[in-house]
């Protein structure tokens, strides 16, 4: 049985991925900066019934990556971007490596487009990911990883709902419209190639799609009548505005409000600059089905649940 460990076991995508690992097949690994924090959508009885154990890991700190992959066995295994890393999590992924981590599956990005290490720094995204896909090469190989990039999140509209005021949403660019993917679809593809390997992806990326084309004040109208049964109205503000409310409601780094901000626009402007391009882009959208075996899931149902 193969073992796999889960960094950033509490976050939902990384929770799929382990609930999808472990019905694969796989022994799992519940790493977390925290280990008694609760993970979504895995029961304590979940935890008991299946192959899971928690262990404390950070990120950031090398030496907890060790400890905790040497003392569990694990050979396989999945991480995330961390924002700010100077080294581009350079030593972090050495340390896995030096601790029997064989292969990796990593949270990536569409916005890395072409080869990784052509990515400048001008999009904060797609550099932060694309610099990481570079190092995760130089230690692990090209045969050692593959770089699961997904487009825009269904969670990401959560943001503008949660920084409305009195029923109103300001957005610099509500008519953007984008593909809402869902992470438990995000993460029943890193689960599935944890468990079984990556040999059903051609090289060392997979582009995953969601399976809408709806524009994001449409999609936070939406979100905010399925969860709370309210209308709410999305106002265009300006994009000074809009980065002041992501940093100050929402905690977002300026670069990255600037980088969300910047993507919505040029994805309002299409000419194919934006994050997707509909129109060559659709077949990605039929990647989580190819590699789960099962459908995903569509952006109302989604929100349904959430």
């Amino acid at each position: 049985m193969v073992k796999v460990i889960i960094f950033g076991a509490t976050g939902a995508v990384a929770s799929a991925t382990a609930r999808a690992a472990h019905a694969r097949g796989a022994s799992v690994v519940l790493a977390a900066r925290n280990p008694t924090k609760p993970i979504p959508a895995l029961t304590p009885e979940d935890e008991k019934n299946g192959s899971n154990q928690r262990v404390h890991a950070d990120l950031t700190d090398p030496e907890t990556i060790r400890h905790a992959v040497t003392t569990t066995n694990a050979t396989r295994a999945f991480v995330y971007t961390v924002f700010g890393a100077l080294d581009h999590m350079r030593t972090s992924l050495e340390a896995m490596k030096s601790a029997g981590i064989e292969h990796v599956v990593y949270l990536s990005s569409f916005a890395v487009k072409g080869e990784p290490g052509s990515v400048g720094p001008d999009n904060f995204i797609a550099y932060a990911h694309a610099r990481v896909e570079v190092t995760l090469n130089e230690v692990f190989g090209s045969s050692g990883y593959v770089a699961v990039r997904p487009s825009f999140y269904a969670t990401n509209t959560q943001w503008w709902l949660a920084a409305a005021a009195e029923g109103r949403v300001g957005m610099a660019y509500p008519e953007a419209k984008f593909d809402l993917v869902v992470p438990e679809d995000i993460g029943r593809v890193c689960g599935t190639l944890l468990a079984q390997g990556s040999s059903v992806v051609q090289g060392n990326f997979v582009n995953l799609l969601g399976q809408e084309e709806l524009a994001l004040g449409d999609a936070v109208r939406l979100l905010s009548r399925e969860t709370t049964g309210r209308e709410v109205e999305v106002v265009t503000v300006g994009e000074k505005e809009e980065i002041e409310c992501l940093v100050a409601k929402l905690g977002f780094p300026e670069p990255l409000a600037r980088a969300v901000v910047q993507q919505n626009r040029e994805q309002s402007l299409g000419l194919g600059r934006g994050l997707v391009d509909f129109a060559t882009d659709a077949d990605y959208a039929r990647n989580v089905h190819r590699i789960t075996g099962s459908q995903p899931t569509g952006f109302r149902e989604w929100a349904q649940q959430a």
